[in-house]
């Protein structure tokens, strides 16, 4: 299958967009990335919605213009899809995740917010989307951080076994 990952990461700078191959278990082999920059303005609306989201104590509040943001945010990765895509003609995706921008997270207290709606996205694109991975993760014992075990699990299964002769993995 061939995924998208879709990461508007806490520099606010853009969207990365990475494509890979996988089994979805053990195997993954990167094809293709590319990082679409967000505009200073659009920066800007960011960095004050950080402050704003400060006075969330439930993950699905969306004080102030965060609403906007999101619907905006969210826009903007189906617009960062389109334009990868056109690069990469022929790519049959299979599904996308979608991490969205993280505006509190508060692991201690369980509680992570990302904007982007994940559900809008699908339908936008007409490809299946994960999504709210980190809120999930949380749920669940973790940090929020669910997928860099399973892509380092993946990459590690196809390193050359040589590599780690006498060293534990």
């Amino acid at each position: 299958m061939r995924a998208l990952g879709l990461m508007s990461g806490t520099s606010m700078d853009g969207i990365d967009v990475a494509l890979i191959e996988t089994d979805g278990e053990n195997a993954v082999r990167r094809l293709a990335a590319a990082e679409f920059g967000y505009d200073a303005s659009f920066r800007r609306a960011l960095a004050a919605g950080l402050e704003t989201a400060k006075s969330i104590r439930k993950r699905d509040e969306r004080p102030g213009n965060l609403s906007d943001i999101e619907q905006d945010i969210t826009d903007r990765h189906a617009e960062a899809v389109r334009a990868f895509l056109s690069q990469n003609v022929g790519e049959d995706i299979g599904v996308i995740g979608f991490h969205g921008q993280t505006v509190l997270h508060r692991p201690e207290a369980g509680l992570t917010v990302q904007l982007g709606d994940g559900r809008r996205l699908a339908s936008t694109l007409g490809i299946p989307v994960v999504y709210d991975m980190r809120a999930n993760d949380m749920v669940h014992g973790g940090q929020g951080a669910p997928l860099v075990p399973a892509y380092h699990v993946a990459l590690a299964a196809s390193l050359d076994p040589g590599l780690s002769k006498g060293r534990s993995v």
